[in-house]
Parts: structure tokens; C-alpha cells; sequence
């Protein structure tokens, strides 16, 4: 298992610490999110800060927090890896993240994201990772939240902002954007695959072959591991990896193709099957809302 960093580690001197939280963070580089100032060592209910992600940057490695963390991607996407699988979002969806949950993020080029710092207990938030679509209402407050100081006044119109966040966070819709990923070696392995060649089309009884197992005992432990049959896992993969690339402005055209689709419109039918919607009009309903 990659080495987990405990988020917070840099201590910073007294004048930075004062300096950071006397003003609203605004970050670019997500490396440096945590430089000046833990946020788990912020004693308010819930904390918002502004990411802008460079061209050059990495993902974050492994960590962790003892709050709970919800990315909101504001522009472009967001990509959350955990030990049970990965959860891409795009504009106006979020990625919670339980507190004590190994975790790595990343962000599309140029993207920027919200974080919200939550401490356990103060909102009715799974216990377990989860993807949502963020309404413009909320995603409003999110982003006047981030314009505060961390160490807003616990009595004031911050303070009551903060508390109806938190109300609105327990009415977030859950949307279907995690692809399942078990610790089984063979389930990991055949998982890496499909991310790094998401068209390869080989059937059942040829990834069985691949793992040297038996068509029904491959298909029994993709089954108990992930939950969903093996074709549906690998839908559900497309599902995610599209969403992320309709972010980033590309075409249903291009994305069958990378997926490994006949046409567009095979494309188009299995999105619409799971997500209720074709591709373009569920980005569009999740874009458009109020400006910055």
C-alpha cells in the first residue's frame, strides 16, 4: 500500500498562520493547499477554500484528514482516487470523502475546485465516499463561504451561512459516478487495464482466459468484489471516464471511440440507460447555473 500522508505536516511560523487565517484561501497548485495551515486544526464547523489547478500539477499523493472533505468542482473536473475505487466529477458535482479515508485528488487542467472542510458529526454525510450534484443555490453559498476567512466569527452572518450549508448538504442528490475497485489482486489488475486501455473490447470468456480463471469463477468474483457484473463494471468505468472527458469539452464522437464504441449512438444509448439522460444534456443540466 502506497505511504498515507497525514494532510498538515508543514507547521508554518506564527506570522504565516495569523496572516492565513486572517484572509479567505485562495490556492493555486495543489501541492501548496495545505502549506500555510492544516485545516484540521480549524475549530469551525465547516471551512471553504478556493484550488486552482495548473497545467503542471501532479496529484496529490495518498493522505488523509480527520474532517470530512467535499470537493466541489467549479470548473473542469475533479478525480478522486480511494482504496475502494475511483469517483470522477464534473462542473457542479462533488466528491465527499469521509474523515480518516485515504485519498488522493486531481484536478482537469486549469480546472478550479472548492474544498469544504467538515468536522464530523455536525451533518448528516455518509459514512462512506459518495459522489453529488451540487444545485446552484448551494454552489452559491460554497463559493461565498471560500471569500471569508477561515477563522470566521463564530456569532454572525458567516457563522449562520456555514450552519445552512450544512443544512443543504444533508439534501444532496447522489449521482452514480464511482467505478468499484476491491483490493483482489486479479480485480486490480484487470481494473488498471481497463483505465489504461478503456476501448479493449475482449469479452467475458477472454478476460477469464487473461487471469487464468473459468468464465463462471471470474465472473462470480468480479460479481462479489465489485457488486455488478463484469459487463456492467465496464460500463460503468466508460460512465465515469466519459463524464470526465465532456468536462473537458470533448465530443460524443470522440469519446465512443476512445471508449471502444461502434458509433456515437451506441455510445449515447448506454449513458442514457444508467444515467437517464444522453451525454450532452446531462452535462449541460449540471453547467448551467449562476455565473461566479
Amino acid at each position: 500500500m502506497p505511504k498515507i500522508v497525514r494532510k498538515g505536516a508543514i507547521r508554518p511560523d506564527a506570522s504565516t498562520i495569523a496572516e492565513a487565517v486572517a484572509r479567505p484561501w485562495d490556492v493555486t497548485g495543489l501541492r501548496v493547499s495545505f502549506a500555510a495551515l492544516d485545516p484540521d486544526e480549524l475549530a469551525r464547523p465547516v471551512t471553504s477554500f478556493l484550488i486552482r489547478r495548473e497545467v503542471d500539477d501532479d496529484e496529490l499523493p495518498i493522505h488523509q484528514h480527520r474532517k470530512g472533505q467535499l470537493v466541489v468542482a467549479a470548473e473542469g473536473s475533479v478525480m478522486c482516487r480511494t482504496l475502494d475505487g475511483l469517483r470522477i466529477v464534473p462542473s457542479n458535482g462533488a466528491v465527499w470523502i469521509p474523515g480518516e479515508i485515504p485519498h488522493s485528488v486531481s484536478m482537469s487542467d486549469n480546472g478550479r475546485a472548492y474544498c469544504l472542510f467538515i468536522t464530523t458529526g455536525v451533518s448528516p454525510l455518509p459514512n462512506a465516499c459518495a459522489t453529488f450534484s451540487i444545485n446552484p443555490m448551494l454552489r452559491e453559498m460554497i463559493f461565498h463561504l471560500a471569500n471569508q476567512p477561515p477563522l470566521y466569527p463564530l456569532e454572525g452572518p458567516t457563522s449562520r451561512l456555514a450552519q445552512v450549508i450544512l443544512d443543504e448538504l444533508a439534501q444532496m442528490k447522489a449521482e452514480p459516478l464511482h467505478f468499484p475497485v476491491s483490493s483482489h489482486p486479479r480485480i486490480q489488475r484487470i481494473a488498471a487495464q481497463l483505465l489504461e486501455t478503456p476501448d479493449d473490447r475482449r469479452t467475458l470468456k477472454e478476460w477469464a482466459a487473461a487471469v487464468a480463471m473459468s468464465e463462471r469463477s471470474f465472473a462470480r468474483l468480479v460479481l462479489k468484489h465489485t457488486g455488478m457484473p463484469f459487463g456492467r463494471w465496464r460500463q460503468q468505468l466508460h460512465i465515469v471516464m466519459a463524464v470526465q472527458r465532456l468536462s473537458m469539452g470533448a465530443t460524443v464522437q470522440a469519446i465512443s471511440q476512445e471508449l471502444g464504441y461502434d458509433s456515437p449512438s451506441a455510445f449515447t444509448a448506454m449513458f442514457r440507460k444508467h444515467m437517464g439522460q444522453p451525454p450532452r444534456r446531462y452535462l449541460r443540466d449540471r453547467t448551467e447555473v449562476v455565473g461566479d
